[in-house]
């Protein structure tokens, strides 16, 4: 009876050691992840498109045995693009979902809104698609980037802009802080090469009430418009303005939702540029995205676009940091292992990060759509 009653104790101090350590999300056969994104309304499809990324290669990991034994799974919350639901669906991923750590969120706005809860939880996000530096500054713990920002990505397009012999450039912006971010981006370029934004209109996010904007741009007589707004607006931006009888060139920034908005325009699309901070998800000369085309494929997922490839990034950074935290994770290993990664090979995408830098990628391209709404570099 004592020896029973010892070896009773035993088991008992072993459950409650393990329980004792094990953060919320991690058991012993499985991690739970958590994303909180746009799965509905008029801006859907970045976040439908971001989860089918993650899920893809997740799926490929979990059929390896996981991570450390531990399969990964992913559940996700809609904040449905809107600042005022965001807080709501972190608290419900970290509080009734009990997530181990957070990946794939979209959008500057909603960013600004999630943030507080995500910090203060000291829960790590891992990949935020969105570019602004109202993210990345100040500098945040919890918060790791893994595309390049929007002021980078607007010095590109200028860059481009400027070298083709455009002089007047106008911005056409979300009213909101995703749209600011995009608009400062573009202030900044051009003011590096003693230029001016020539003109300005805005939209309302989650509308596309831009016949405003149209009046006052198209008056203006722009060489090229860089717009920074969500895919369904800035199609019908680009539709009307057309019917003005506009010249200007077209670029927007990578959250555009590229695939949405070459689908979106039509055959109205030829010729519209689109910046980007992920390879090209169609090409066959970057091993990542070899390897994107075949997971997403095998998970049924086979209309590729930049969104996905994004997610698969994120995927494969969270995955990585997973691995080098070790058999026994905590959210601050975690943390720790990400600031140790510097110069990591995705597979012809790189990421860097420090206990100073958390931005992990600079990487911007430049894609039109060309007929048939196919993309070209």
């Amino acid at each position: 009876m004592k020896q029973i009653i010892i070896g009773l104790i035993a088991t008992a101090a072993a459950v409650y050691a393990y329980h004792s350590f094990a953060e919320n999300g991690v058991t012993e056969k499985r991690i739970l992840l958590g994303q909180a994104a746009v799965f509905s309304g008029p801006a859907a499809q970045l976040g439908i498109q971001m989860r089918n990324g993650i899920t893809s290669y997740f799926n490929y990991v979990n059929e390896r045995g996981g991570v450390n034994g531990r399969k990964l799974e992913l559940v996700s919350e809609d904040d449905k693009y809107e600042a005022a639901v965001a807080p709501v669906a972190s608290r419900k991923l970290i509080e009734e979902h009990k997530v181990f750590a957070l990946l794939g969120y979209v959008g500057t706005p909603t960013g600004a809104a999630h943030l507080p809860v995500t910090t203060q939880a000291k829960v790590p996000l891992v990949g935020m698609f969105t570019g602004a530096e109202a993210l990345r500054v100040p500098f945040n713990r919890y918060v790791f980037h893994i595309r390049a920002s929007y002021y980078d990505e607007t010095e590109k397009i200028v860059e481009q802009v400027v070298t083709t012999g455009g002089k007047r450039i106008s911005v056409f912006y979300q009213a909101d802080a995703y749209g600011e971010a995009g608009r400062k981006g573009t202030e900044i370029a051009l003011a590096k090469r003693g230029m001016q934004i020539h003109s300005s209109g805005t939209v309302q996010r989650n509308t596309v009430q831009v016949e405003e904007a149209v009046k006052t741009i198209s008056a203006s007589e722009p060489d090229a418009i860089v717009m920074v707004s969500a895919y369904t607006a800035c199609a019908e931006f680009i539709r009307q303005m057309k019917k003005s009888g506009s010249g200007a060139t077209f670029y927007n920034v990578s959250f555009v939702g590229s695939k949405a908005l070459a689908d979106a325009l039509g055959d109205e699309g030829s010729g519209v540029a689109i910046s980007q901070v992920v390879p090209f998800p169609w090409g066959t000369a970057v091993p990542v995205v070899k390897e994107y085309q075949a997971l997403a494929k095998k998970s049924g997922y086979a209309d590729y676009n930049f969104s996905a490839m994004e997610g698969f990034l994120y995927a494969k950074v969270m995955v990585e940091a997973l691995r080098r935290a070790g058999k026994e994770p905590t959210r601050e290993k975690l943390v720790d292992a990400l600031e140790k990664m510097q110069d990591v090979d995705l597979g012809g995408f790189y990421v860097s990060y420090s206990p100073i830098n958390h931005a992990g990628s600079k990487f911007v391209d430049l894609t039109i759509i060309g007929r048939n709404g196919k993309f070209l570099r």
